[in-house]
């Protein structure tokens, strides 16, 4: 394979009186982090042709010209009665707009969700639309009664699959594909997909396993023997494999310890995208994640969604200046029943002025919740480092998750076990994650603690513990400047100061920093930062204790959270 071949359109035939058109490109064809494999992709498109002639789901508009040019050398398009729709996006529009130029006579055939899709994106246009709600039968002829299936999940609401009875053949959409181009049609090398496959299921499908499951039952009455996705290779040889291997990822989602549910809205699936990458970074980071698309959603669902996870997180587009009513209905909810110990996120993408992200941000914290990561707002299209920061901000989800869980664990595993019941008591005192930053022979150097407390009010002060294996590189003398910057929860600044570092190696090379006016570096992703001037020392057995003086300090943020460090034993 090689990233300089052409697009092109693949055709072959799958079953009597049935061909795959699989519109191919060997490069990266979309943002969204299902394709961040870059190993291209095929946008499978299939044609029946009984007496009655369907196509299934042209491809997008990267692939509209060669795609209708293929087609019309395979079928007359002024002799196609259907274009099945197995979910409905506005990047098909550029396609369907040139089929119904070259062939007015279709009638497209969808679910209820993809005919209101479908509508909106042809506001000016009487189309012909033969909605299916599940138990409909559309007989082209010669055997080929085709069935459905409503499968919908919230990424893609309107989600259908389709039966051909003559052919045993299933048109899954976006159940069972992959991202990847090659030549075969088929998968006898299924072998080597394993890994691909699994990936695509993580980015499309891990934060909806529920609805996956219920997609997975309904499709089960049809005597299937070939799954046809809408991306990859068709699946005959692996079948009966990647069927079961659906049903196990899908159950490993459910046994993961720890639920996030993520509420969104997407207008032109931008929102969706970014979602889409948040949760993947929580799911790579053990972290089950429920989608709910709040356009579609039950409130009884939000509301016990909400109940059962650890943590939520809110995506919004900005429409007018406003979020979607959906999504200020699902806010509502949230705020009026869940817990406030839950931790909270919000992201969101607009197109001018971003209102609807602000919104969600100040009315979550103005009600007393965390935010597990710093708010994330994008303009139109979210690039490739967007999407890298969304999946960053989902493993730090995760891990601020994870120790909010074992500080409301009311009975600690240290408890349980044998050892000094003095060294586990004093253990249970928490102190505020700090790093005193100084200059020592013009280098910056810095220490992480949270053996800090606040000794007198006039002047105002405090004392810091330093241990003596650090104090020999660390201890300032008596009179020396230093800053103390107070941690925000969210961050992972605390990594730069816990690695081991070579010597003369700068622990300060990758952060944000400024200099204060004493001029010691203040952390710029701190929460807040003190100046502070070391008045005395005092040697307490295996500690320095050092008192000093605040001679000057700010807030960097002020709706932030500081970050605390809870022990099991006075021992560390």
């Amino acid at each position: 394979m090689t990233a300089t071949r052409p697009r092109d359109v693949q055709v072959a035939e799958v079953g009597e009186n049935t061909m795959v058109l699989r519109s191919r490109t060997w490069d990266r064809l979309k943002f969204e982090v299902e394709y961040a494999r870059q190993k291209g992709t095929t946008a499978n498109t299939y044609l029946i042709q009984a007496d009655r002639i369907a196509v299934l789901d042209p491809p997008g508009e990267s692939f509209t010209e060669i795609f209708l040019k293929e087609l019309s050398l395979q079928v007359y398009l002024q002799k196609i009665d259907y274009v099945i729709l197995s979910h409905v996006n506005l990047n098909r529009a550029a396609t369907l707009t040139a089929l119904l130029e070259r062939a007015p006579q279709i009638t497209f055939v969808c679910s209820k969700p993809g005919a209101i899709a479908l509508k909106a994106a042809f506001p000016d246009r009487e189309l012909n639309i033969n909605v299916v709600r599940g138990d409909e039968v559309l007989d082209l002829g010669q055997g080929h009664e085709l069935q459905f299936a409503f499968v919908p999940t919230p990424r893609h609401p309107g989600a259908l699959c389709t039966f051909d009875s003559a052919t045993r053949i299933l048109y899954t959409d976006k159940l069972f594909g992959v991202h990847l181009c090659d030549d075969p049609v088929f998968d006898e090398n299924w072998k080597d997909l394993g890994d691909d496959r699994r990936y695509y299921f993580d980015c499309l499908h891990a934060s909806q396993a529920k609805q996956v499951e219920t997609a997975l039952d309904r499709i089960s009455p049809f005597n299937a023997r070939i799954y046809a996705p809408g991306h990859g290779p068709v699946v005959r040889f692996s079948f009966s494999r990647l069927g079961l291997d659906y049903r196990d990822w899908c159950e490993a989602q459910k046994n993961q310890e720890t639920l996030v549910t993520m509420l969104y809205a997407s207008a032109y699936g931008n929102t969706a995208a970014m979602a889409g990458a948040i949760a993947h970074g929580l799911t790579e980071a053990g972290v089950a994640v429920e989608s709910i698309n709040c356009e579609f959603a039950d409130p009884k669902d939000i509301t016990s969604a909400v109940e059962k996870s650890d943590g939520f997180i809110f995506g919004s587009p900005t429409l007018a200046g406003h979020a979607p009513t959906q999504i200020q209905t699902a806010l509502g909810l949230v705020l009026s029943t869940a817990a406030k110990n839950k931790l909270a996120g919000v992201f969101g993408s607009y197109g001018w002025s971003g209102e609807a992200v602000d919104m969600l941000e100040s009315r979550l914290q103005d009600a007393g919740f965390t935010l597990g990561f710093d708010t994330l707002r994008v303009k139109f299209k979210p690039t490739d480092e967007v999407l890298n920061e969304c999946e960053t901000a989902g493993e730090t989800f995760a891990q601020t998750l994870r120790k909010t869980r074992k500080t409301r664990t009311s009975v600690q595993p240290g408890l349980n076990v044998q050892g000094d019941r003095t060294e586990q008591a004093v253990g249970r005192i928490v102190g505020s994650l700090c790093v005193l930053t100084l200059n020592q022979d013009n280098t910056p150097v810095g220490l992480l603690t949270s053996w800090v407390s606040q000794a007198t009010f006039s002047p105002p002060g405090l004392t810091i513990a330093i241990p003596f294996d650090q104090a020999e590189e660390l201890l300032p003398q008596n009179g020396a400047p230093f800053v103390l910057n107070v941690l925000k929860e969210g961050r992972n600044v605390r990594r730069n100061f816990q690695k081991a570092i070579a010597p003369g190696e700068n622990r300060f090379v990758n952060l944000a920093t400024h200099p204060a006016t004493n001029g010691c570096p203040v952390l710029d992703d701190a929460l807040a930062y003190m100046e502070c001037k070391v008045q005395n020392r005092m040697k307490c057995h295996d500690h320095w204790l050092l008192y000093a003086t605040i001679d000057n300090g700010k807030v960097l943020e002020p709706t932030g959270v500081t970050a605390v460090q809870h022990r099991k034993s006075a021992t560390y």
